[in-house]
């Protein structure tokens, strides 16, 4: 097993598995995967490159959106990646996520079944959509539990009152993604009605993403979107490595979890 040269693992990420193949990281919401700038902590793969040192020549095996949390798996050189990929690309890795939806999810279980493409009437160019010509995808969705959660609200009266408090419907759920589409289970779970808390892009008001990426977002739209990242979490990988089942697991970080408790 190759030891990490850096001292501060904590301050790069959460270690939750490492060997002399990959190392499985439990990836915190807000960090891209890919460098967006110079700073050695701006993405992933600069800190795990830090935390190897020259030596090793780290790949991402699986990525995820900058907001959404948990497990990644980083392989240590280009033959474990392109093994463990191809897992990947031939569906032969199980995915559970946990998600923090609006509203009372009304059934244990759903299967979502709708195809995926371009948003053409979107004004965000990375957005896809439901529509019948788009790709297929199949999305399993499970019920963990269901919760109300009290908002605050300002008064319209003067700053010296307190806020309007006014209870709403939330749900956590466990989903399962057959299929791996871009923002496959964002778009599915909005799509039915449930758009996960915290969604700038799906969340019904793609101009929250507009303003959010011009760095321009409002108070109120703070407030509206209730938490800071999108409550999207990779909760489990599973697949069979060199003849044994392997699980990982992660836990959502403390925020996610407190809002759940609520």
């Amino acid at each position: 097993m190759a030891l990490s040269i850096y001292n501060d693992v904590e301050k790069l990420f959460e270690v939750i598995h490492e060997d002399d193949e990959f190392l499985v990281i439990n990836k915190r919401a807000g960090l891209v995967c890919h460098p967006t700038k110079g700073d050695l902590y701006s993405s992933l793969i600069s800190r795990v490159r830090l935390y190897f040192g020259p030596d090793v020549r780290p790949q991402l095996v699986n990525r995820l959106d900058r907001e959404t949390s948990g497990v990644t798996i980083i392989a240590k050189n280009e033959h474990v990646a392109r093994q463990l990929r191809r897992l990947w690309e031939n569906r032969q890795v199980k995915k559970e996520y946990l998600a923090i939806v609006h509203g009372k999810f009304g059934q244990s279980h759903r299967t979502i079944v709708a195809s995926l493409g371009k948003d053409e009437q979107s004004i965000v160019a990375i957005k896809d959509c439901v529509r019948e010509d788009g790709c297929h995808a199949t999305t399993d969705v499970w019920l963990e539990r269901a919760f109300t959660w009290e908002a605050r609200t300002p008064t319209s009266a003067s700053a010296e009152n307190e806020p309007a408090k006014s209870s709403r419907f939330f749900s956590l759920l466990r989903v399962v993604p057959h299929t791996g589409r871009k923002h496959q289970i964002r778009i599915h779970l909005g799509h039915i009605g449930h758009p996960i808390v915290g969604d700038k892009l799906y969340g019904g008001d793609e101009q929250i993403y507009m303003d959010l990426v011009q760095n321009r977002l409002t108070a109120e739209q703070w407030s509206r979107l209730i938490l800071p990242n999108h409550a999207l979490h990779a909760a489990q990988v599973q697949f069979n490595w060199a003849g044994q089942e392997r699980v990982f697991r992660g836990e959502p970080e403390p925020w996610f979890k407190a809002f759940c408790s609520s």
